[in-house]
């Protein structure tokens, strides 16, 4: 429902259940015979968005962010989030029960070894943990003089009495033309990649989805099915998934694939391949820690790493990418038609954020193929807009004045998924707010338009979006872009554009483009389009080029461009982007809307009467 999306910081959960939720925490603590406990915002796959019964910080601390964890001890107790959510901490969480810290200027691991005393036991959930984690957690410990405990349950479902239940999506198989490839295809592909372990144990449930060409319904905004699966060098996978989540048709069609097993079997399952010494490859960045400790107390041999299917993923087939490109071309024009009502509306001085928020869902589901937004929008309004991972609530809610209007939105459809930003112009710009949209439209089209050999990373190209905000001594601090699935997650890894971007980018790859400029409490500014690397063909070239082919289809605010900024190739590249956003979208929208674009997507350099 959309007004869940919409509640303010009290009503999920509130600072003032953080005090006698910790006291009672304690009392557990100290019956399970340790000091102290650490709560991670993760369930046991390390997902993005994870299921109500697994919001354990949220129950303990009330602070809603997709990122943070919390340590209490006897005395004491932390939370640490990163700079997106510093303030929301702030307003949500009981500040006389939690010290709040920044999880990079002051890692837990840091404040765990000297908090920590001689002899005391901190205690920690190892189905919600990474190996890596662990190992991190434990040598904080072993600093000072503590010891770091796995505990056999998770105090806090003790005491969380009307904790939901486990999720029960229904699992549905993705349809051929939507996948591209047979699943067998796929297992027998990324067998070959198994280099020397005797099998590879799938925790993420992107992964498991990917490869088994199914899709669930068991977290918000991405159709995950929860769930593991092993797949043997030799021989019949298996994949433990609630039975209840399975239609006949469904289980007989992954039954021909795959023995079905439920989840409460994995543990033995995996203690039973140590006991026959086998080795077996774990995912470092979703692989619960109790699986690994449970393979290697049997006798096996755990090896933590990447796991394959996820690069495989990554590199979309000729027909997720057609599923791609009907995507956006069906959300394109459900996003023009927003667009045409907001720049009628928002000039009367009548709408908020929120109003924007649902009316932008309510064209997507006009579209008839809307299955769920891909994240919460964000849609910011002044100095709002300045809050790069910003939700609006009922207590920020602001009305849409004169200024900046940034809206940051997606779509899941069977046949692919969006993510879009746009900047809007509400009344007549400054000249400052158009100076730093010129900047970062320049880093856009830089990145739009990069050609590079293959083999590139994204921290290669990352600051070719920066140059022209740098230029003025100027940046931001998000990365350019991130990966994106074809059905799946709109945040799909092992490829992106940052610093960070180690992956080498490979034909088929999926990447948002989106640099942007944020001036504090004053206005911010973001565009993003999603684009394809594609292989370039060069006259003359000596080495194997790539590419991108922007996905995304929707006007850019000339209204915002200071055409003194622009070189003649950059207008160029507006200009025929605005053609065929004009081409493209003019058949699949009202007259109304039509001639509304026709506006929009003029060339630069024409001239037009003010709105």
């Amino acid at each position: 429902m959309l007004e869940s999306r919409f509640q303010s910081f009290a009503d999920v959960g509130g600072p003032s259940s953080g005090a006698a939720r910790v006291a009672e925490l304690r009392k557990a603590l100290e019956s399970a015979g340790v000091t102290g406990f650490i709560v991670p915002r993760a369930d046991e796959h390390q997902n993005e968005y994870v299921p109500p019964g697994a919001e354990r910080l949220l129950w303990l601390t009330g602070f809603s962010g997709s990122a943070g964890i919390a340590i209490t001890l006897k005395d004491k107790a932390a939370l640490f989030v990163d700079g997106r959510y510093t303030e929301q901490a702030k307003s949500q969480a009981d500040r006389s029960v939690f010290q709040l810290r920044h999880v990079v200027d002051e890692p837990p691991v840091d404040w765990i070894s000297q908090n920590m005393g001689p002899g005391e036991k901190l205690g920690y959930d190892p189905r919600l943990h990474t190996p890596d984690a662990v190992s991190r957690f434990s040598a904080a410990c072993r600093k000072a003089g503590a010891e770091l405990v796995a505990l056999p349950a998770n105090p806090i479902d003790a005491i969380w009495r009307d904790r939901p239940q486990p999720p029960l999506g229904m699992v549905s198989q993705q349809r051929g033309r939507f996948a591209g490839e047979s699943a067998a295809a796929k297992i027998e592909r990324a067998r070959e990649a198994l280099k020397g372990a005797d099998g590879l144990l799938i925790s993420d449930p992107h992964n498991l989805a990917w490869l088994f060409n199914i899709r669930g319904a068991d977290v918000a905004h991405t159709p995950l099915p929860l769930g593991f699966a092993y797949l043997p060098r030799a021989g019949r996978p298996t994949i433990f998934l609630d039975a209840r989540k399975l239609t006949p048709a469904v289980s007989d069609e992954l039954g021909q694939l795959a023995e079905l097993r439920e989840p409460d079997a994995l543990v033995g399952f995996v203690e039973q391949l140590g006991k026959l010494g086998s080795r077996v490859s774990f995912d470092a960045s979703t692989a619960p820690a109790l699986l690994t400790q449970t393979l290697e107390r049997a006798g096996g041999k755990a090896e933590v790493g990447a796991d394959p299917v996820t690069l495989m993923k990554a590199a979309k087939n000729k027909a997720e990418l057609a599923g791609a490109r009907a995507a956006h071309e069906r959300d394109g024009a459900a996003l023009a038609r927003f667009l045409a009502w907001f720049d009628a509306e928002a000039s009367q001085g009548r709408l908020t954020e929120i109003d924007a928020v649902k009316a932008l869902e309510s064209y997507r589901r006009a579209t008839g193929a809307l299955r769920d937004i891909s994240f919460p929008t964000i849609a910011g309004a002044g100095p709002n807009s300045a809050l790069p991972h910003y939700r609006v609530s009922e207590s920020s809610n602001r009305r849409i004045e004169r200024g900046i209007f940034l809206v940051d939105s997606g779509a899941q459809y069977e046949d692919g998924t969006t993510d879009v930003t746009r900047t809007i112009a509400v009344g007549r710009p400054t000249s400052l707010m158009r100076d730093r949209f010129t900047r970062v439209l320049k880093g856009h089209i830089a990145i739009a338009r990069a050609v590079f050999p293959k083999g590139t990373t994204g921290a290669q190209i990352d600051a070719l979006a920066r140059l022209p905000l740098w230029r003025a001594g100027l940046d931001f601090d998000h990365g350019v872009g991130h990966g994106v699935g074809s059905y799946l997650s709109v945040h799909e890894g092992p490829h992106r554009i940052a610093k960070t971007g180690t992956t080498a980018l490979v034909p088929g790859m999926i990447l948002s483009n989106e640099p942007g400029y944020y001036a504090s409490g004053a206005f911010g500014i973001r565009i993003e389009n999603l684009v394809v690397v594609e292989p370039r063909a060069i006259p003359g070239a000596e080495r194997e080029m790539l590419g991108f082919e922007t996905l995304t289809l929707a006007p850019i605010d000339l209204r915002l461009v200071d055409r003194k900024l622009m070189d003649d190739d950059e207008t160029k590249w507006l200009d025929s982007y605005h053609a065929r956003v004009r081409k493209v979208l003019s058949p699949l929208v009202d007259p109304p809307t039509r001639r509304w674009l026709a506006g929009e997507t003029r060339r630069l350099n024409s001239t037009r009467g003010s709105r």
